[in-house]
């Protein structure tokens, strides 16, 4: 009982919690390289996620690129057709990849 009232208490306490002054969230520029495929990425990519993700991933093979553009289209089933994945996994390898197939 006493953990459960302690617990509520501490709930409670954030709900009166108070900043003076403005508050700034920080702005992260992310490097976008542009090149050909970009529109597709554009297109189909950003309108999900930032270019965070994409760049939060590291540079990796061009088999890694192209199964994070399969698990785009087939667990989260972004409407990217076959042609525009293609273009899409070459300008990530192009551009983010580590020179690597597999």
């Amino acid at each position: 009982m006493k953990k459960i009232v302690l617990l509520s208490l501490l709930a409670a306490g954030s709900l009166f919690a108070q900043v003076k002054g403005d508050i700034e969230v920080p702005y992260i520029s992310y490097e976008i390289k542009m090149g050909k495929g970009f529109d597709a990425v554009q297109a189909n990519c950003l309108m999900c996620h930032s270019f965070g993700y994409i760049i939060n991933q590291g540079p990796q093979s061009k088999e890694f690129w192209r199964k994070k553009v399969d698990k785009m289209i087939v667990h989260f089933k972004a409407p990217i057709p076959e042609e525009d994945a293609k273009i899409v996994t070459e300008y990530l390898y192009k551009h983010y990849g580590n020179g690597k197939l597999k």
